[in-house]
């Protein structure tokens, strides 16, 4: 007992430096002054007392009713290297609260450098950020009060175990648009924690904490001016700086590291979700961020076997938000929320798969843009009044927007229901303009925006190297197509099997560039290393959109009224699994238009890579398709204009939609 016969007491400080020495100094200090104060040498705080209980002692340590202030200490929620949480009961309000605070204790300079942050940070109203219902210091603690209206954590959640996939996708999203906002407005987290996160279960996520951790100037007091900052990675104007002055570039870099610190801090959360267990086996996610590329050399990607079953899109958005090459992760909240969000749309059956990505845009923008040279073929069209259907077909394929438009007006519902009921679907212009008429080519071509819609700058070129490529795959095609299948069929199951990306292109060029960078090699970073392989284009898609950029096209096609048999063509064959054979026409058409789309993404490879790229192309294909090394330079070097109908007769008893005179409803032969 102390003197006075009263019982012993001790400070949080005290409790806390005897089961976390991290700040070893300090922590010795605070120990002193606590025994100093359990032995009566030293006046009482009037701030930080705990009263014992009765509770039994555990050894070197009294046990009871602990006090901060006045709130009662209830129950510690979490504690990492540079902040911990205490659920606590405010006698003035009668209500629980929580309270984060730093771990180490700042100087009476870095206390105002504490207050001016947490202040920025309270400012900010958004419904994923708690609100701060009082910050104050007592006894040189700085602490920020929340009030977690009965809310467990994400802690308390995990505890029982890994989280449903939509569930955690659904609040991640929510966290990351609270924490995009933050970003913007010039404020960082420091310390995203399961602790720091009141998740309910409705799937509602509030974060707390905001600002609370220091870094080691504001510990020491150094003043670290972030009035003006904001998040250089996000687009011009959607983060201005504010004050009369810019930061410095030191300033800038700072809050871009602390943005993204953060950002990588969520995917370690979601990992943790999703896993049922910490990253690493590490709780405290700070310790983990620093055991992973550049400072550490540990890799975090999910468990193929996990509690809860992890859709590949989500798994590969995940896994890209904690990659070991850091040019890969996602550089700001938005983007990540953004492909969580994009999975959570396509995976639900009510929102309607891939196809709720451009619904809104479809019903706006249309599908693709007019090819430059628009109103030169409107007017050869006004003028063909007897032409056969072959020329006026020859000008359609001109236009990648005005072909695809045909083949949605022409297998629609309605017409397909009117005129071509208890058939297949149209895949030829020539059988779309006997169908539709003159009058029907012209509606379709007046329909169309002109080049390049609301596109501007890069990404009108990204555009038009996306067709240009887009019909050289179309003609390298029909130049390796086998005897008797009908070329322009051919040329238009290779533009549909680049649908997808097209439209994406189109509609969300700066997710297409992204995509693009993700499957670009990194070079080696010395003499003798290899080089550092990109994504695939399906997991670099699963991480930017949440989806497979083909399954746009496949839903896009589908939108259009076109079967299974149909939407098998559009979808190119997986480069993981070999090609065997090609049982049936369906089955040739799609081989031979994905043997053409890969050998012309081959061609856009650096020059050092294509021989090879080329090579594997060939290796691919030359059984089924029965094709050489030369057959393939010789369909590369062919550029001529869009496909006209075949000559070649259909080989015998062919069937399907390669057999020209065979169903010809489907082929689009004209009778």
């Amino acid at each position: 007992m102390a003197s006075g016969g009263r019982p012993p007491r001790t400070s949080l400080a005290t409790d806390l430096a005897l089961d976390l020495p991290l700040d070893r100094p300090a922590v010795r200090g605070i120990a002193a002054a606590a025994a100093a104060v359990q032995s009566g040498t030293m006046s009482d705080s009037p701030a930080l007392t705990a009263v014992n209980a009765g509770a039994p002692a555990a050894p070197g340590r009294a046990r009871g009713v602990r006090q901060f202030g006045r709130f009662q200490l209830l129950a510690l929620l979490g504690k990492s290297v540079r902040t911990m949480a205490w659920r606590v009961a405010d006698p003035r309000s009668g209500q629980e609260l929580v309270l984060v605070l730093p771990r180490r204790q700042p100087d009476a300079a870095g206390v105002e450098s504490w207050r001016q942050a947490v202040r920025k940070a309270a400012r900010l109203n958004h419904p994923q950020l708690a609100a701060v219902v009082e910050s104050d210091v007592i006894d040189g603690w700085p602490y920020a009060a929340y009030d977690p209206r009965d809310t467990p954590t994400l802690a308390e959640r995990l505890a029982q175990g890994s989280l449903p996939a939509a569930e955690v996708a659904a609040w991640g999203a929510r966290l990351l648009e609270g924490l995009a906002f933050a970003h913007e407005g010039g404020v960082a987290h420091h310390d995203i924690q399961p602790y720091l996160v009141l998740l309910t279960d409705s799937g509602q996520a509030r974060l707390i904490g905001t600002e609370v951790a220091l870094d080691e100037a504001a510990a020491a007091g150094t003043p670290v001016d972030s009035a003006n900052a904001f998040d250089p990675t996000l687009p011009p104007g959607l983060s201005p700086v504010r004050g009369a002055a810019a930061l410095d570039a030191d300033a800038l870099a700072q809050q871009r590291a602390a943005a993204e610190r953060d950002v990588l801090a969520v995917g370690l959360l979601l990992h943790h979700a999703l896993a049922g267990r910490p990253a690493l086996d590490q709780p405290d996610i700070g310790v983990a961020i620093g055991a992973l590329p550049p400072a550490g050399r540990e890799i975090v990607r999910l468990p193929w076997t996990t509690a809860q079953p992890v859709p590949e899109p989500l798994r590969a958005i995940v896994n890209r938000a904690t990659d070991r090459q850091e040019r890969q992760r996602y550089r700001n909240a938005r983007t990540l929320a953004r492909a969580l969000q994009g999975w959570l749309q396509t995976d639900a059956e009510a929102g309607g798969g891939p196809l709720a990505l451009l619904l809104d845009r479809l019903h706006t923008v249309g599908l693709l843009p007019a090819s430059p040279g628009a109103a030169d073929r409107a007017a050869r069209m006004a003028m063909m009044v007897r032409e056969r259907t072959s020329e006026l077909a020859e000008v359609v394929l001109q236009d990648i927007a005005l072909s695809f438009e045909m083949l949605r007006a022409v297998n629609t519902a309605h017409v397909r229901g009117a005129q071509v009921a208890g058939t297949g679907p149209v895949l030829t212009v020539r059988r779309a303009i006997a169908m539709l008429g003159l009058d029907g080519v012209r509606r379709a071509a007046l329909g169309l925006r002109p080049w390049p819609g609301p596109l501007t700058g890069d990404a009108v070129a990204a555009l038009a190297r996306a067709f240009d490529r887009a019909r050289r795959a179309g003609q390298v095609a029909q130049a390796l197509r086998p005897q008797g299948y009908d070329a322009e069929l051919v040329y238009l199951v290779t533009l549909l099997q680049n649908l997808g990306r097209l439209a994406v292109q189109y509609h969300f060029p700066d997710d297409a560039q992204q995509i693009r960078r993700l499957t670009r090699p990194a070079p080696a970073q010395r003499p003798g290393d290899r080089e550092e392989p990109g994504m695939s284009e399906e997991a670099a898609s699963y991480a930017v959109l949440g989806t497979d950029i083909e399954a746009v096209g496949v839903a896009v096609a589908r939108h259009w009224g076109l079967d299974a048999s149909a939407l098998h063509m559009v979808r190119r064959l997986p480069l993981r699994a070999p090609v065997r054979s090609a049982d049936t026409d369906d089955d040739m058409l799609r081989t031979v238009a994905s043997c053409a789309n890969e050998a012309v993404d081959a061609l856009a490879l650096p020059a050092a890579r294509q021989v090879d790229a080329l090579q594997r192309v060939v290796q691919r294909y030359a059984r089924v398709l029965s094709i050489t090394a030369r057959d393939l330079q010789t369909a590369l070097a062919a550029r001529g204009p869009a496909p006209r109908e075949a000559a070649s007769p259909a080989p015998a008893g062919a069937g399907g939609h390669g057999a020209a005179p065979a169903r010809t409803s489907v082929t689009g032969a004209v009778p």
